[in-house]
């Protein structure tokens, strides 16, 4: 009898370290939620600075107004927040040198650094009026600027009347011109972040890129990028084929069917085995492909965090994600994961 005991303790022993390993499902979690859940839409987008031709006027119309009959209450962008800028300026060793717009301007027109402005921005946007005078607004669009978040400046900026945008309340000529340039910038942050965010009447659009995860520590850069590259090369006919189809609609004075193309299913699905599955199947005696899957993988994680911070005070919210397309599929699966969070099918909102 001993001796069957043993054997018998020592098969359980056996098992236990399995029962351990087994994952605990979360998906559940949220299904008698108190209250509505969050709606996330993700809308992947070209970076219209890269695109062959500046948009033509009006194109990107007929795709806002679809946007705003979804009703975002927070708009996020691909933009690297202030406080990244700052913590990036505080280690160049670790993060380099060329890594923010410079700020100087502001600071010389308000008299304040980034963690001031930004300190500013978040105690008047606490006790931000439904109906802000012009004098408001200058004054916390110039605060975004010092701020380094330029895109909500803009929102700030184009919900004054015409003959209100002038220098006054920190915004001095220089300024003045830079904010006047972004008004025309071929940037999906302008163009379709800010230009939303203003239309709706919300105060500000959110920064949520981050690179403090992927700037990638290898002894030979050159080696790893022609690695990379030399991964990627393995799609390059069917990536080829996707950006010739996505620079002939680009070219259209609707951009609307563009946005639906590079949205479908279909494409995300190819788009991210020729961004990260390449990369994984690629061979590398270093492991150059796996390692810069690793900090793409980083990346996006942050990003996503960021993005829930932004609603982290406000379950129910209406959020529409603003991001370069190759992020889609990653920011959908994750954002898809989380707690009192629904993701929102792009394409019904773009149909």
């Amino acid at each position: 009898m001993s001796g069957r005991w043993t054997k018998c303790s020592w098969l359980l022993a056996l098992a236990i370290p399995c029962a351990a390993q087994a994952q605990v499902d979360l998906t559940g979690l949220d299904r008698d939620m108190a209250g509505p859940r969050a709606q996330v839409l993700v809308l992947g987008s070209v970076h219209l600075g890269q695109l062959p031709a500046a948009p033509a006027p009006g194109s990107l119309d007929p795709l806002l107004d679809r946007l705003a009959a979804f009703g975002p209450e927070i708009i996020t962008i691909e933009a690297i927040p202030g406080e990244e800028c700052d913590l990036v300026a505080r280690h160049p060793t670790v993060y380099g040198a060329d890594y923010c717009p410079s700020t100087d301007a502001a600071r010389a027109a308000t008299g304040l650094d980034v963690p001031a402005a930004i300190a500013e921005v978040n105690r008047t946007l606490k006790h931000w009026p439904a109906q802000p005078t012009s004098a408001q607004r200058r004054r916390l669009a110039s605060r975004f600027l010092a701020a380094s978040d330029r895109a909500s400046a803009l929102v700030q900026w184009l919900q004054l009347p015409e003959g209100e945008r002038r220098t006054g309340d920190g915004l001095d000529d220089a300024l003045v011109a830079m904010l006047e340039g972004f008004t025309t910038r071929a940037d999906e942050s302008y163009q379709i972040g800010a230009r939303l965010a203003a239309r709706l009447d919300l105060p500000r659009v959110y920064a949520v890129d981050n690179h403090t995860g992927d700037n990638t520590d290898v002894e030979d850069v050159q080696a790893f990028g022609q690695a990379v590259q030399q991964a990627w090369d393995a799609g390059k006919a069917e990536l080829s084929a996707l950006q010739a189809q996505e620079h002939a609609l680009a070219q259209r004075t609707d951009l609307l069917p563009l946005y639906r193309y590079i949205n479908r299913p279909d494409n995300l699905e190819m788009l991210a085995d020729l961004n990260a599955g390449t990369a994984m199947r690629a061979q590398s005696a270093q492991g150059y492909p796996q390692i810069w899957v690793a900090g793409w993988e980083i990346r996006n994680l942050r990003m996503v965090a960021n993005i829930r911070a932004t609603f982290r005070e406000r379950p129910g919210a209406r959020v529409l994600s603003i991001v370069g397309v190759s992020h889609k599929p990653w920011f959908d699966s994750w954002l898809g994961q989380l707690q009192g969070v629904e993701i929102v099918d792009a394409e019904q909102v773009l149909e």
